[in-house]
Formats: C-alpha cells, structure tokens, sequence
C-alpha cells in the first residue's frame, strides 16, 4: 500500500493533491499541520506539530513510502531557515534511515533561477545554475534544491524535483493583474503607475501589460494547480524514470502579458494599459518533462485567464493569502 505524507497539506497544492487522492482509495495519507489543521477521515492521518521539531518528523515520516514536501515560507526571515532548511533535513534523515520509505518528491520554484528578475537570454532548463534573486524566499528555494540533491549523492536517496513557476488556482490570475489594494502577488501594480491615472484604471479594470527595460511585453512562467498535481501523480507512478531527476512543471510557453491583455479584451470588453517594470522575459522549458514523463499541461495562457475570470467565489470560500510574497 502507498502511504504518502504531505507537508503543507493544507495550502493550494496541497488541498488540490488531497482532492486528487480520493479517487485512488489504494492511497492512504498523512499531513504534517502546524498552524492549520485539517479533518481527518478513513483516508487522511494528522500529524500535528513543526517541521523545524526532529521529534514531529519522527512521527510524521514513520510508516510511510512516500513523502511529498510543499511546506516553505515566503519572504519571512525568522522562520525561513527553520521551516525550510531544518525542516527539510530532519525529513530527509528521516526518510533515508525509514525501512518504508520509497520517494522523496520536492516541489521547488522557478525563484531558485532567478524567473523575471534576470535577463535570460535562451529558455532555462534543468541543467543551468542556480540564481536566487534577492530576499531569503528565492535563497531558500536554492538550498532546497542543493540539499536534496547531496542526498543523491550521499545516501542513494530516491527523490525528484519538480521545479514549478507561479502556481495558480480559481481566481488568482484575476487578481494577480488588479491595480487594487487586492492584487495577489508581485507586481503591485498600483505603485507602478502615475498616481493620478490610478482610480481610473480601477474602475475600468484595466489589465496591467508588464513591460520590460526595453519596452518589449514581459513573458512569465505559470502553472495551474491541476497540472502540477498531474506531475505529482506522473512521478509518483513511474518511480525509476524519475528517480534522483529534476523537472520544470509549467505550462508550454509563458504568458505574454500583451498576449493575454489583447485576449481578455476580445472576451470581455476589458481596456488595458502598458506598465514598465525592471522584470525580464523567461522561458521555462518543460521538454524533459514531456520527453520522460508522457505529462502534459492542460491550461494555456488562455485558458488560465478564461478560468480565473469565470470563477465565482461562494461565500464559504474566501480569498485568503496565508503569507507575503
């Protein structure tokens, strides 16, 4: 039987996994909760406790075959090397001297290559350096990565890395593009405009056109949550392809800001306006992924915007971002 623990099993890809788990009954699951805890059921165990505590990672890890590794924090310091760099470590000991224990999956982030704040002049695949861009996120998304990867060398350790861009779900898209104080995410477009032209932009809901240094139309890397959660699944069923491997998950070519302002235009009658910004285009190139796992991105830079326009939140599901960044 697969017994998968997950960390941040209460966040967006967390809760996606859980979801997707329930119509495969040969898996059972555990969560390893600090803060949030969820509802346990016939399929889902909880471990309550820190991963920055070896003795809550004892626990968590004990018993199972397979560990899918979300936790991490964002731009906050005081926890940042607690959460993700300890907490990482005590769950790979655990893991390497565990009779069960099977895979490692990590999921990483496109911050450990730098994503909009270098120039990347050709697509960025696996095999370049890493370059955190400033602050102790991207920092931590590096040492994740290179931790992981001494476990390889160390120990054997069965692990992947599926590196992944913005993540996005229901909503986020929308908002990620609003000139309001509800803007999801980077940039804040509000403080990048002339502040005169700012109340007029909101009522119109004009869509931001992120441009670079030279005035070209930025293109960004995302993925939608359901295609990441395939990944997982896609890994986790071909052990040995992706066995000690590294994998950028995201959708077949980035988002072209202008692309998506001309599209939302088209479908809903929305004006936008053209943003300058210090932020460069990248290309996060998914072709390992296709070539050794048969995985396939479903939402395209279309779709993403349709599905998050389309959303409509019920009152029971309020937006909340749990952390800043």
């Amino acid at each position: 039987m697969t017994k998968i623990l997950i960390t941040g099993a209460s966040g967006k890809v967390g809760s996606a996994f859980i979801a997707a788990c329930r119509s495969r009954p040969e898996i059972q699951l555990r969560a390893l909760c600090h803060n949030r805890i969820l509802q346990e059921d016939e399929q889902l165990e909880v471990v309550q406790g820190s991963m920055a505590d070896r003795e809550a990672v004892r626990r968590a890890v004990d018993g199972v075959t397979h560990v899918v590794h979300l936790a991490t924090c964002k731009e906050t310091p005081e926890d940042v090397m607690d959460v993700t760099v300890k907490g990482l470590f005590w769950l790979l000991e655990e893991c390497r001297s565990s009779p069960s224990f099977e895979q490692f999956v990590l999921i990483g982030g496109d911050a450990s290559m730098g994503h909009f704040f270098y120039p990347h002049p050709i697509p960025v695949t696996e095999e370049q350096k890493h370059s955190a861009y400033p602050g102790c996120y991207a920092l931590s998304k590096v040492l994740e990565e290179t931790m992981l990867e001494q476990y390889y060398l160390q120990y054997d350790l069965n692990g992947c890395c599926l590196r992944a861009p913005w993540i996005m779900e229901k909503d986020d898209f929308r908002f990620s593009l609003s000139f309001g104080d509800d803007v999801f995410g980077g940039p804040r477009w509000a403080e990048l405009v002339p502040p005169e032209m700012l109340a007029g932009y909101q009522e119109s809901q004009a869509v931001p056109v992120m441009l670079d240094p030279d005035g070209v139309p930025v293109q960004r890397n995302f993925v939608h949550v359901d295609d990441l959660v395939a990944a997982i699944f896609a890994v986790i069923d071909q052990p040995q392809v992706a066995r000690q491997q590294l994998f950028n998950i995201c959708m077949d070519e980035p988002l072209d800001y202008r692309v998506v302002a001309q599209h939302l235009a088209e479908t809903r009658g929305l004006p936008s306006v053209e943003v300058p910004t210090p932020y460069h285009s990248t290309w996060l190139d998914n072709s390992k992924a296709k070539f050794l796992l048969g995985w396939r991105p479903e939402v395209d830079a279309r779709k993403l915007a349709d599905l998050a326009w389309d959303y409509q939140r019920g009152t029971e599901d309020a937006r909340r971002v749990w952390y800043p960044g």
